[in-house]
């Protein structure tokens, strides 16, 4: 097992991941501490739990709007004008591996 630090809203976090999986963890650390930068600059004192749960709250939000894309992709409704065939794959590849991830973060 891996370990690597991210850096989210100016705080370092060391996280382990699987062996290879570095890199995806530090790109998705960086995706989350874009959403912390968006709520600071929305204004507001916010301590560093209340960040990380807002900012958990909007790729939750992001998850869930995908999941019902995906679910009538899977029905055979259009999800979009522009709908990607593979894009129902990948989400789901992408949810599994979120969901690996959060399950590593609340382990020392």
């Amino acid at each position: 097992m891996a370990q690597v630090t991210v850096r989210v809203g100016g705080y370092t976090h060391p996280v382990s991941c699987e062996d290879g999986q570095e890199a995806h963890l530090v790109s998705l650390a960086a995706d989350v501490d874009r959403r912390v930068a968006s709520i600071r600059a929305m204004g507001g004192q916010y301590g560093e739990a209340r960040l990380l749960l807002l900012a958990a709250l909007l790729l939750a939000d992001e998850l869930h709007d995908m999941r019902i894309e995906l679910s009538a992709v899977r029905a055979g409704q259009p999800a979009g004008p522009a709908t990607d065939p593979r894009l129902a794959e990948r989400l789901a590849r992408l949810a599994e591996r979120i969901e690996a991830i959060a399950g590593t973060l609340d382990q020392p």
